[in-house]
């Protein structure tokens, strides 16, 4: 059964105030270090990365400024060498140093780190960093990152309407940039433009962000979809009986009995027919629960998690074209759902809708990067697809990090099996043939009655 709209404890934890943005969004100067190649000596900026990520900023300093001398216009080694400032305890310094070089001549990059020096200290992540943002963008108007960061200042100013023009022309001038969409996202929901939010956050999901920034965008999701927004306080005990009723102890005719309670006095609670619904279902009634599922929809429409719950009772019944739509305005509506785009996925594979199918299970490798059946699932599109190579990639994505994972172990061999019956290339075919036999030996040695992979390997065998 789908798992109810929230309980309690998670009530309690979306009305808390957002993880802090300025881990995810603020002065974020380093998206991780590099390290060289075994025996291969780091180049200076990789070193200077190396130095930050120990915490050793004085050792950083001498290898960055170099390196700005050569290259001083480079955004990246700025922002690099402005935290390494701000951590070896410079910053007032480095603002000093930055305010002398733009009384001798002003330059955007110079306004640029000032503008993210002031951002790290709470009592100038405002004004004082709106101006020196505002004063790069002057110089260099089509800068994205320029824009980006003046949005940021507007926003942890709470200058909200303000920040949107600029976040939203930072997306425009970089649209590769997935973290971008998320300070927009929370920008448009502060100033009430919740569509434009939860489409912001749906373009965050179809790029590549990060675990971090898919942490912060469920977290503003949470905030945007909170079906127990504006809750009458007089029926929270009894909301909280019925769904420990449902949940806990699995008894939904006390539930429902509750839920009724509830909607004599309150007839236009979306969540609490969502409820409803829920426990019908667990009744297998699912006329009752089609009707409070479509009651919960009419009254609350911007939800898409009561299109997911219609959309699953479907499937359920074995209605997939019914439950199409449904899950489709699932998504549109909250991008954050991942069993809906799971069950978008299958059900577009299943019709042999490879393009939508991919797109499905690629949005939820990102919304999971850690979960193995998205990857299984995105390996066989692409497969199916001819692509061999993204199909290797999401299935060694797995056997990497679990290399006891026998079900991908086996699909690794099928796949480079597949690849040497097709190829019309010979020396392909030796190559796909070899690797086969590698990966399905090693199901082989771990389980020798496999039947499936030594078919596959009497295949590879036969002239």
């Amino acid at each position: 059964m789908p798992v109810p709209p929230c309980s309690p404890s998670w009530r309690t934890g979306v009305r808390r105030r957002l993880s802090p943005w300025m881990c995810v969004l603020g002065l974020g100067l380093l998206s991780g270090c590099q390290h060289g190649a075994a025996g291969r000596p780091l180049d200076a900026r990789a070193q200077a990365r190396e130095y930050l990520a120990r915490n050793q900023p004085e050792r950083a300093l001498p290898l960055l400024e170099a390196e700005a001398a050569r290259a001083p216009e480079d955004l990246e080694l700025a922002r690099t060498l402005t935290e390494a400032q701000v951590k070896a305890g410079r910053a007032e310094a480095w603002i000093a140093e930055l305010l002398r070089r733009n009384g001798q001549a002003e330059r955007a990059v110079n306004h640029y780190m000032l503008g993210l020096a002031y951002f790290s200290r709470a009592s100038d992540a405002g004004t004082t960093a709106v101006t020196a943002f505002q004063r790069a963008l002057e110089l260099k108007p089509d800068e994205p990152e320029f824009h980006y960061r003046l949005g940021l200042a507007l926003l942890e100013s709470e200058q909200y309407a303000a920040a949107v023009g600029p976040l939203r022309r930072a997306a425009e001038l970089a649209p590769e940039r997935a973290g971008i969409r998320l300070p927009l996202a929370k920008a448009l929901h502060r100033t009430g433009d919740e569509p434009g939010a939860v489409a912001a956050l749906s373009v965050l999901v179809r790029k590549d962000p990060s675990p971090a920034e898919v942490a912060t965008a469920r977290a503003l999701m949470n905030q945007l979809a909170d079906p127990f927004t504006r809750f009458p306080k007089a029926a929270e005990s009894k909301l909280e009986e019925g769904m420990r009723y449902l949940q806990e102890l699995d008894a939904p005719h006390p539930a429902i009995i509750a839920f009724e309670e509830i909607l004599r006095d309150y007839p236009d609670l979306a969540v609490v027919h969502a409820l409803m619904g829920l426990a019908w279902q667990r009744l297998d009634d699912a006329g009752r629960a089609v009707e409070e599922f479509k009651r919960a929809i009419e009254l609350a429409p911007a939800d898409g998690k009561n299109h997911f719950y219609l959309g699953e009772l479907y499937l359920a019944r074995q209605r997939p074209e019914a439950a199409l739509p449904h899950l489709e305005k699932a998504v549109e509506l909250n991008p954050l759902l991942d069993m809906a785009w799971f069950r978008l996925g299958d059900i577009r594979l299943e019709r042999k809708d490879l393009k939508a199918a991919g797109e499905a299970f690629r949005v939820l490798t990102h919304l999971e990067p850690d979960e193995a059946p998205p990857r299984g699932k995105l390996a066989l599109v692409l497969q199916l697809e001819g692509d061999w190579a993204g199909a290797e990639r999401e299935l060694k994505q797995v056997v990497d990090k679990d290399p006891e994972n026998l079900e991908f172990t086996l699909r690794l061999g099928i796949l480079f099996t597949e690849q040497a019956r097709q190829s019309t290339r010979p020396e392909e075919r030796r190559e796909a043939a070899a690797k086969a036999e590698q990966w399905l030996g090693k199901v082989l040695e771990a389980q020798p009655e496999n039947a499936v992979a030594s078919r596959a390997l009497q295949q590879l065998k036969r002239p």
